[in-house]
């Protein structure tokens, strides 16, 4: 079983991604295996540094991941460019891994997934919600400004369309407590396989 976890800047994905992982899901991150295993490669590397500048790799020709993203945060062409680097090879690790553990439950953190059209990569796909003033309360403590915030999430699908597109929505504006209860129960429906119903696409919340 393989299922998606999304949900936008600030709503606590990582968090419920961890709580998952406690209930034995083996846990993936794309945004870390992108930083960690595709961007470190040296061809990746290389390719980053002739297209988008010198000035993108530091003296050991390592991608500065800070550099880059200043670079296509405001080109669509050099984003667009990026992700058809690097998107392809995270799809052909996922393909390894889930080979590779046919019988192990999978939860997949990808921020963009309806973004990037990435639903048929998964059985079930998972959103977690916040509240706005949560999500820039949030960020703001990890050291985004307000306006900067604003302007990320302004470029993703709206949460309220990605919680219609997912199959279970998570609520994670309120305790630490409350979410974990919610995690519980979903992979407790998830992991029994029990059979998705319609009413089924509503918030999950603890029995």
């Amino acid at each position: 079983m393989i299922v998606g976890l999304t949900g936008g800047m600030g709503c606590g994905k990582s968090t419920a991604a961890a709580l998952f992982a406690e209930r034995g899901f083996r846990r993936l991150d794309a945004d870390q295996t992108i930083r960690d295993e595709i961007l470190t490669d040296a061809a990746v590397a290389r390719a980053v540094g002739q297209r988008l500048g010198a000035d993108t790799l530091d003296a050991e020709g390592r991608v500065r991941r800070d550099r880059v993203a200043a670079v296509v945060f405001n080109e669509p062409a050099q984003l667009k460019w990026l992700e058809e680097l690097l998107h392809p090879r995270l799809l052909a690790r996922w393909r390894e891994l889930f080979a590779a553990a046919r019988d192990t439950a999978f939860i997949v953190e990808v921020p963009l997934l309806f973004e990037k059209g990435l639903e048929n990569w998964f059985d079930f796909i998972v959103c977690v919600t916040a509240d706005s003033a949560t999500q820039l309360r949030r960020l703001e403590q990890r050291g985004i400004p307000p306006e900067l915030a604003r302007q990320r999430l302004v470029k993703q699908l709206p949460l309220a369309r990605k919680c219609e597109l997912a199959d279970h929505v998570l609520l994670n504006d309120g305790s630490p407590e409350f979410l974990r209860e919610q995690v519980n129960a979903l992979a407790d429906r998830l992991l029994n396989k029990q059979p998705l119903r319609s009413h089924d696409r509503l918030h999950v919340r603890p029995a």
